[in-house]
């Protein structure tokens, strides 16, 4: 029986574009392939700054360390990502980027990206798209602490994974989440409790449903149904603002 995998409209363009990007690097840049697990740092806070970094394969995280010590997830990344780019103008990485599943990544010296680029100006048009969507990610993070109750950060959190996802063209009607829900409450700003008190409530509402008690693994029959679930949450909100 072939398995029918749902994609939002959009999907086919970001298939095509990651895969166009990757092989544009790989046809005008010396390339250096790593293979990272687990807890595995592809580069630290601090560290000087002399590569880009594409995601080929895994999930990562960048994680920043507060003042007390504690340590901040504040991105998410995938296939077709671009890491270190914080580290261009201070000439040293913000954070820590982690990988949280087996993956590869692309290291890319920024010299010889730019060199490349003066015969390959479609190299700086693929720099500059990685900038434009790193930008609209923290506006996006940003306005959903500001705006969104617990609950709907919750369901933003899994629309937005499975989004990712989906543009990747992976299924996204069963996800598993690399994260525990500690560290989905630290990136949402949330604690572990509202997480998990999110979770179920979505799985109450037949929104999503665990496919093994505890587990990671998330069964999403519908994704608009996440999108649906927060409109819900916030239209009282939304009401009470025009009164």
């Amino acid at each position: 029986m072939t398995e029918t995998i749902r994609l939002p409209k959009s999907a086919p363009s970001g298939i095509q574009r990651i895969a166009d990007m990757l092989r544009l690097l790989e046809g005008t840049l010396p390339i250096q392939r790593r293979i990272v697990r687990t807890g595995d740092s592809v580069y630290q806070a601090g560290q000087a700054f002399g590569c880009l970094y594409v995601v080929n394969s895994g999930f990562f995280k960048m994680v920043n360390l507060s003042d007390e010590g504690r340590e901040q997830v504040v991105g998410l990344h995938f296939k077709g990502d671009w890491l270190g780019l914080d580290g261009i103008a201070a000439g040293h990485y913000g954070c820590d980027a982690v990988a949280m599943d087996t993956g590869e990544v692309w290291a890319i010296r920024y010299d010889a990206l730019l060199k490349a680029a003066l015969g390959a100006p479609a190299l700086l048009t693929a720099l500059h798209e990685a900038m434009s969507r790193e930008l609209v990610r923290d506006h996006d993070s940003l306005l959903s602490l500001c705006t969104l109750p617990a609950d709907a950060r919750v369901a933003g959190f899994l629309r937005y994974w499975a989004d990712a996802l989906a543009q990747r063209g992976l299924r996204t009607d069963q996800i598993t989440l690399h994260m525990t829900r500690a560290e989905i409450g630290n990136y949402l700003g949330m604690t572990l409790e509202s997480v998990s008190r999110g979770l179920s409530r979505l799985a109450r509402c037949d929104v999503i449903h665990f496919i093994e008690k505890g587990r990671r693994d998330i069964r999403i029959p519908k994704v608009e149904a996440l999108t649906s679930f927060i409109q819900h949450l916030m239209a009282p909100m939304e009401a009470a603002a025009l009164h």
